[in-house]
């Protein structure tokens, strides 16, 4: 799905793609690097990450980026899609010895023309504020390594404070620190706040105000990335042990905890409304995961490796009036409590105010999409929807049939699902998933025979954003021909291999039960035995507790629970895009206004101009650098 065509096309890379919204197009004049332009050996080297911070220039132009390649850190002005870049004139540059920086984060409430705050994390464990305005080094925390000695994975201001700042190491420890204190001559003393399992939070022990504030131990293994709520009141973890926990900062206490398919956890984002969290790791999935029900609510398959970045796209999220009034079976209040979006940015305050009215005059359905992009080391790019079939499963069909083309079903909903074997042909013939969807997880529809029902979370498969049935019309036994074979490859996620994939999601939606369950056993043992194997490969370097057969133990206890359903257990996405555009790995993926940011290992930062957008920095430089003349 990388590209249309095979042969030599499937590893072109591309400078345009196409969405729903129009045509994205790299903007080859507003490449940053390394002002030589050459590109980077990566081998060894710390991933290339970029940070941004706007300034409030009165000039218009107040966008500044910081991105760190090898052992140099660079900080420009971002024109973005106004202006070419000029890599000549960096405003800082600055170059390390013995050390890498591997992370940076700007602070957004002290940032000024004349001056702004950069953390700067590092490979041997330092943390580093700067100021590239004023080309000052304001404190070095953890200098002489008496606190952490392990590579800094991520660090972050905290929302809503000018003084206080996160930092995680690859140890699986987190630390708060105050830039106003001092880290101390000695190694700290910690004294336990709290304490759940697989965390614990430590104060240090001290006669005087001193760094670091706070010790979080969370899970085993390195912390690769940690993210606030938009509200900054949780704090969501993804660590290299597979676990997604999320964490009420405040309080230190765990919200809700997801596992990964197999493998570590690499990356992790918050919805804009922090309503949805998506993780991305070692499965080369994307997961998502509701943080009011905390469960698993989808999985995405794209990507061919391990997935790098994830990120939400606030501009391209979106809330629209449904267009005829349907019906809603239930209490307004029961509605409200369904599709309330909780406090967030202005975007998701306004979405949230609009199904509110919309609830309280006519009930009319709304049409909810969620966009949030995926980069890996798979060097493609992939984006992403999440609309109303998949976040409200449970409602009726007349409802969901309105915006959802594949709840196309003309004849009414079928009562009492006896058997599986019935309901799914039923679902299958008269109405592909909006019968299923809905029935099945009502509590008030039960089967005859509780150990035949199907499972609570089955049904949701069914409400695939899929645009059509399969052509030709495909019957259930067919569909259940394709997909019941998959589970024969050698690879944990690749139950569903390619052929499948590409053939459509719509065939999962139609899996027989009945014939499903005849190899249960055979999938269950393949799939422990394919996730174990994979798991070990890891467990040398990540678990020095356990030997790889508990790794494999542990895999298996929560495959198939809440924590890691089995991939027919929840709806799988395809992604909308999914575009090699890169030689070297993907390292980063940003959501901006009018554009969007990757970055790969090599050391090139790119902009991709949103639809509509591309004549801005055209109209601004030589007329030869036409549209056209930015894309090949």
């Amino acid at each position: 799905m990388a590209a249309e065509g095979g042969g030599k096309e499937m590893n072109e890379i591309k400078t345009q793609f196409t969405t729903r919204e129009g045509v994205y197009k790299l903007l080859t004049h507003s490449e940053y690097s390394r002002p030589n332009r050459v590109p980077f050996n990566s081998q060894g080297s710390n991933p290339v990450k970029v940070s941004f911070v706007n300034v409030n220039d009165q000039s218009g132009n107040g966008d500044r980026i910081c991105f760190n390649v090898g052992r140099e850190l660079y900080f420009y002005i971002y024109k973005g899609v106004r202006k070419a870049a000029d890599l000549s004139k960096p405003i800082d540059k600055r170059i390390y010895k013995g050390t890498q920086p591997t992370c940076h984060d700007f602070n957004p409430l002290t940032a000024t023309a004349e001056s702004v705050s950069l953390l700067v994390g590092f490979s041997a464990g330092q943390v580093q504020l700067i100021d590239p305005i004023k080309k000052e080094t304001s404190k070095l925390f953890n200098e002489e390594r008496l606190i952490d000695k392990s590579r800094v994975t991520c660090v972050r201001w905290v929302p809503g404070s000018e003084s206080l700042f996160l930092v995680a190491h690859s140890s699986g420890s987190m630390y708060l620190y105050n830039v106003e204190n001092t880290c101390g001559t000695t190694a700290p003393h910690y004294q336990l706040l709290k304490q759940g399992e697989n965390y614990a939070v430590h104060t240090c022990k001290s006669k005087s105000a001193r760094n670091p504030l706070l010790r979080w131990t969370v899970g085993e293994g390195a912390l690769n990335e940690f993210a606030f709520s938009p509200d900054g009141k949780f704090l969501a973890c993804a660590s290299q042990d597979g676990f997604l926990r999320v964490f009420g900062f405040d309080a230190a206490e765990l919200h809700g905890t997801m596992k990964s398919y197999f493998g570590g956890l690499l990356c992790v984002c918050w919805s804009p409304d922090g309503r949805y969290i998506v993780a991305g790791g070692e499965d080369d999935l994307v997961t998502v995961w509701s943080f009011s029900d905390c469960r698993v609510i989808a999985r995405g398959h794209g990507h061919k490796s391990w997935v790098s970045v994830v990120a939400f796209d606030h501009c391209t999220t979106s809330v629209e009036d449904g267009d005829p009034p349907a019906e809603f079976s239930g209490s307004d209040e029961d509605f409200h409590e369904q599709i309330h979006f909780g406090a967030g940015r202005d975007r998701a305050n306004s979405a949230h105010s609009r199904l509110s009215k919309r609830n309280s005059t006519d009930s009319r359905p709304v049409s909810v999409t969620y966009r949030f992009g995926s980069v890996g080391q798979d060097t493609q790019l992939c984006l992403w929807d999440l609309t109303e079939d998949i976040l409200f499963p449970h409602l009726p069909l007349s409802r969901t049939r309105t915006h959802t083309n594949v709840m196309s079903a003309t004849s009414p909903p079928t009562t009492g699902q006896t058997t599986t074997t019935t309901t799914t042909t039923t679902a299958s013939t008269t109405n592909p998933s909006g019968t299923n969807g809905k029935d099945s997880v009502s509590n008030s529809s039960t089967s005859a025979n509780p150990a035949n029902s199907l499972p609570g979370t089955l049904p949701r498969s069914n409400s695939l954003p899929q645009a059509s049935n399969p052509p030709g019309g495909s019957t259930p036994n067919s569909h259940t021909g394709s997909s019941s074979n998959s589970s024969g490859s050698t690879k944990g996620n690749s139950i569903i291999d390619s052929a499948f994939i590409a053939t459509g999601v719509s065939k999962f939606a139609t899996l027989s039960l009945h014939d499903s369950r005849k190899e249960r056993h055979e999938k269950d043992h393949k799939r422990n035995h394919s996730m174990g194997h994979i798991s070990s490969k890891s467990s040398d370097k990540l678990n020095q507790l356990s030997s790889s057969r508990t790794a494999k133990t542990e895999v298996a206890k929560t495959l198939g629970t809440t924590l890691c359903p089995r991939m027919e257990e929840v709806p799988l996405l395809e992604p909308l895009v999914c575009k090699k555009i890169a030689h070297e790995r993907l390292t980063v993926l940003i959501f901006l206004e009018d554009c969007l940011v990757t970055a790969c290992q090599e050391g090139f930062v790119c902009t991709w101009a949103r639809p509509g957008k591309v004549g801005l920095l055209s109209s601004q430089n030589n007329p030869a650098n036409s549209p056209s003349g930015t894309v090949v």
